[in-house]
């Protein structure tokens, strides 16, 4: 091919493009399901409950969905430019493109756009993904992209977070990534068990369970930081020098773990203070006369039932007057058998 004139790529037909993560499509449409389902049934409520009940499942379903979604979202951190650099390998001409990288827990994104799209009679649009979770190899992944011939751009970049790369950003961000995933998965677990118990008579134990929600999410943005906070090795393209900086998903999973432990936090201290306010706010207000709650925290899990002969005991049954004269008249005549 080189004999015809051509360069690389030698590829030709359709540049290789990714659309919206499926991934994250499918966990947008499950919630949004869910959410409609609820919307469709809450004509079904009556009383004031009614929208704090909705207010209930709107909040949980969104920070359910945050955290799957930012696990497997690739803006944690992410950089931009636009920057005038060569185009193909072994060829001299430049073009002018806008590049963008974000970074995910799971891998990195490469995006290389041309400004114009059209330049050197070619469509420059490119969207690559390369990735290092568990069970996926991102030398191979590289090493494919060699074969194909893309860009130098989307190389250069993802050359830099190679396995054998002198800049060590694989092992920095892939480390950083499987701890901050597991730390959402867990998170992912204890919101679970949080909706689980604020379903049922343990409101306290399901503002604990929130309260770890939210701990968690942070856990997973200090192991983050903690691994990603310097830079070592610059990012240079052309004449400009690509910075990254934290991303979308990073923020939108601090707001949601602070409101996870404010929302803990607010129901630790309304069980303390006014119980049967959120026993009601929860439809949990118990209706029965004989049924009494424990006041310690565990109160909820071990009602304490009066037995008969207690309310039996306690209780004074006022008697008709017609009752008590009839009672008078009885011990009246035993009195006058009794002194014959």
């Amino acid at each position: 091919m080189a004999a015809l004139g051509h360069t690389l790529p030698f590829y030709t037909g359709p540049k290789p493009t990714f659309p919206m993560d499926t991934t994250l499509a499918v966990i947008i449409t499950i919630f949004l399901t869910a959410l409609v389902t609820f919307i469709i049934i809450l004509p079904g409520i009556r009383g004031k409950t009614r929208l704090f009940w909705l207010l209930r499942v709107v909040t949980s379903l969104f920070i359910g969905a945050v955290i799957l979604a930012v696990n497997f979202s690739s803006e944690w951190s992410v950089g931009h430019i636009n920057t005038n650099t060569t185009y193909k390998a072994f060829s001299p001409k430049r073009v002018s493109v806008d590049v963008g990288l974000q970074i995910g827990l799971g891998g990195l994104n490469i995006t290389l756009t041309g400004t114009p799209v059209q330049q050197l009679n070619e469509t420059i649009n490119y969207n690559e993904e390369f990735t290092w979770r568990l069970g996926k190899s991102y030398a191979e992944e590289y090493a494919k992209a060699l074969e194909k011939g893309l860009p130098d751009p989307v190389l250069y970049l993802a050359e830099k977070f190679a396995p054998r790369s002198p800049c060590g950003l694989y092992n920095q961000y892939r480390l950083a990534g499987h701890y901050a995933s597991a730390m959402l998965w867990v998170a992912f677990l204890c919101w679970l068990l949080a909706n689980v118990m604020l379903s049922m008579p343990v409101l306290v134990y399901g503002g604990h369970m929130l309260l770890a929600t939210g701990l968690f999410q942070l856990l997973a943005l200090f192991f983050f930081s903690m691994t990603t906070s310097l830079m070592s090795c610059p990012l240079r393209l052309g004449t400009a020098v690509l910075y990254t900086h934290r991303g979308p998903a990073f923020w939108i999973t601090l707001a949601t773990g602070l409101l996870c432990i404010l929302l803990g936090l607010v129901m630790a201290v309304a069980h303390r203070m006014q119980p049967h306010r959120l026993k009601a706010l929860f439809n949990l207000s118990s209706e029965d006369p004989m049924l009494e709650w424990g006041s310690g925290e565990g109160g909820l899990l071990s009602p304490h039932y009066r037995s008969i002969a207690e309310s039996l005991e306690t209780q004074d049954i006022p008697m008709s007057e017609a009752s008590s004269e009839m009672c008078l008249k009885e011990e009246h005549l035993k009195e006058s058998d009794c002194s014959l």
